[in-house]
């Protein structure tokens, strides 16, 4: 019993530095944009009815810090808004690629090439769980571990069908090809929530990586499959040179995907039970890429738009992830 007690006290004892590191995530920056607006101010006070060249050259700086000050601001509302339960859990994100075999595998590859960006940008570390490369180029599916505080809550804004129109590379006559490709993206679940998966549901197969990854990954048994037999989910790994590793991938996949099945099984439940319409997300077409006959990516939820698709794909998008946390 006492051993029990000491346990309990340690789980209290992390939750509360987690939750301690929370708080002093969103504290800090308003801090540092206290510091800062009062910095603004003294330099108004300074150049204000002042005509001589450096007040002329400090009011130059002002607009420039004013406009950085705006920016830090945005972010901070935005950082507010992510009050969701699992917004701060790290995010597991998953690419599909649609019917169209060749054009859509490379749409889907272009896609995560574009996720892969935005991530650096945003310091967040992506590490792939499983990865099906299309059989000519690009990929049929692929499965990234998205870790980071708030991977979830900005992610969640992907979620749905991306649609692309494009002069296909691998068509010889230079036709216009549209292409789809689906994105899923769930939060992690972390151990503290609990999950009901009883081993005698699960069906283990171990197999040879078919991806790169060395002699060893190609010649061993390492990668996993795990199928969850009362909701069907299937859920592979093979990225992780040891077997023991790609379980334990695998099993982090398949608990934030069961739970995940089960939290829509009860908004269903209570969306008959108050007679509201579920929202069918992942079938829903959320943004448009058109790069022919013109540039266009726009979103079709909140009607944000840009012509500039070169830094879209580069991992651009902040634009309408933000719009659409903000509706």
């Amino acid at each position: 019993m006492a051993q029990k007690n000491f346990w309990d006290q340690g789980e209290k004892s992390k939750k509360v530095i987690e939750d301690l590191k929370v708080l002093k995530a969103k504290l800090e920056p308003v801090t540092h944009l206290e510091k800062k607006f009062h910095d603004l101010k003294a330099m108004l006070d300074l150049v204000r009815g002042e005509d001589s060249t450096e007040a002329q050259e400090l009011l130059k700086e002002l607009g420039s810090e004013l406009s950085s000050f705006e920016t830090d601001l945005g972010d901070i509302e935005i950082h507010n808004l992510l009050a969701g339960e699992y917004d701060k859990n790290s995010a597991i994100l998953t690419i599909h690629s649609g019917a169209g075999g060749t054009e859509s595998c490379d749409w889907a590859d272009m896609l995560l090439r574009m996720y892969r960006r935005w991530m650096e940008r945003h310091h967040f570390k992506a590490e792939v769980a499983d990865i099906l490369p299309g059989e000519e180029a690009g990929v049929k599916s692929v499965t990234l571990l998205v870790e980071g505080d708030y991977a979830y809550g900005y992610m969640k804004a992907e979620k749905g069908v991306h649609r692309l129109v494009r002069i296909s590379p691998f068509d010889s006559n230079k036709r216009r090809h549209t292409s789809f490709a689906s994105v899923d993206v769930i939060p992690e679940i972390t151990d503290d929530i609990p999950v009901d998966i009883d081993e005698k549901d699960l069906k283990i197969d171990t197999f040879r990586a078919s991806g790169a990854g060395g002699q060893h990954v190609n010649k061993t048994d390492s990668a996993v499959r795990i199928t969850h037999l009362p909701t069907g989910i299937v859920v592979s790994c093979q990225n992780e040179r040891s077997q023991y590793k790609n379980k334990s991938m695998a099993m982090k996949i398949l608990r934030a995907r069961v739970y995940d099945v089960k939290r829509k099984e009860q908004e269903e439940k209570m969306a008959k039970v108050y007679g509201q319409k579920s929202d069918i997300a992942w079938g829903s077409q959320i943004r448009s890429y058109v790069f022919q006959p013109y540039t266009l990516v726009k979103d079709h939820r909140t009607s944000v738009e840009t012509s500039n698709g070169d830094a879209v794909m580069d991992g651009d998008i902040d634009l309408f992830i933000q719009a659409y946390l903000r509706q």
